[in-house]
């Protein structure tokens, strides 16, 4: 397996309390694509070790992912199944919670944001949310090729941040248009005080329909379901990091007029209540939030704030 931790100087795996015979990795990309590129990630388990186990992952940015893993990886979302996931996949940005079943192996990615995203691919977000395509479907078959066997040669941990610093670094070089309103987007949508469109627009001094647009192409989804998201993502943590939600819903986010409201948002994006969510044996999901908590300062890319 991969050695876990971080290159950040001051990360201790032991922190990360993760289950036996499992590994994670949380790196920076380099800084020229701080704002492109929310983290790489290495998340690992022997597969002696595991026999088919189930995992969930949370809503979220969108990704590309290479799959090392001998044995195929099965995941469901938005009722669709991808059996087994390709070796280079492309995660679209997210509004549904992921139950994924795997007999262990690894898995290399980058978290992109809404800037990396215009970046990176021609195509807009919104043909891309809550479905999975085959990297090779999105980029040159050459360059995915060229990506998946370098990291196939590797030392299958710290080498991986520089291999894929170098195969990202040219194909964000450009710049585009948007990204200024991008930023601002980026920014309101962290910020917990904002409820609305309205809010958003005001805070960043575009038209409504020009910030509707922008949040389809770039972010995959309208301005309204991204608020949504990121409530119940701020919420559904602080449970999970309060341990659960035997003393009621007291953490959640206060944008919420009451329990009931949570609960639909929660049926929305994680297909299950609250509480059936936290009762679910996510040990790994726990682990890995924990992980990039330490390397990024936030559990999920969804709500890290624009660098």
């Amino acid at each position: 397996m991969i050695e876990s931790g971080s290159l950040t100087p001051g990360i201790d795996p032991a922190r990360f309390g993760l289950p036996e015979h499992t590994a994670v990795r949380y790196e920076r990309p380099a800084p020229a694509l701080e704002r492109m590129i929310a983290d790489y990630h290495m998340f690992d388990s022997e597969e002696f070790a595991v026999n088919r186990a189930i995992e969930w992952m949370l809503p979220n940015a969108p990704s590309v992912r290479v799959i090392l893993a001998e044995r195929p990886i099965r995941l469901r979302l938005a009722g669709r199944y991808y059996d087994p996931l390709p070796t280079a996949c492309f995660f679209g940005p997210t509004s549904q919670a992921m139950e994924i079943e795997v007999s262990g192996g690894l898995t290399i990615g980058a978290t992109l944001t809404p800037i990396g995203m215009a970046r990176l691919l021609q195509t807009s977000a919104a043909e891309l949310r809550d479905n999975i395509f085959p990297l090779e479907h999105l980029m040159p078959r050459d360059a995915v090729a060229g990506l998946v066997e370098s990291l196939r040669d590797h030392d299958r941990g710290r080498r991986v941040k520089a291999i894929l610093d170098a195969f990202f670094l040219p194909r964000m070089e450009r710049s585009h248009r948007d990204e200024p309103d991008l930023a601002r987007i980026m920014a309101a949508l962290q910020d917990d005080s904002v409820t609305s469109l309205t809010d958003i627009a005001r805070q960043i001094g575009i038209p409504g329909h020009r910030l509707l647009r922008l949040c389809q192409r770039h972010f995959g989804f309208p301005p309204k379901t991204l608020l949504m998201r990121a409530r119940l993502l701020r919420s559904i943590l602080a449970l999970k990091l309060s341990g659960g939600s035997q003393t009621g819903y007291s953490a959640i986010d206060p944008a919420y007029f009451d329990d009931s409201h949570f609960v639909r948002d929660a049926r929305r994006f994680l297909g299950m209540t609250p509480r059936q969510f936290l009762q679910l044996e996510t040990p790994y999901l726990n682990a890995s939030m924990r992980a990039r908590a330490m390397v990024f300062g936030v559990n999920v890319a969804a709500l890290q704030p624009a660098a």
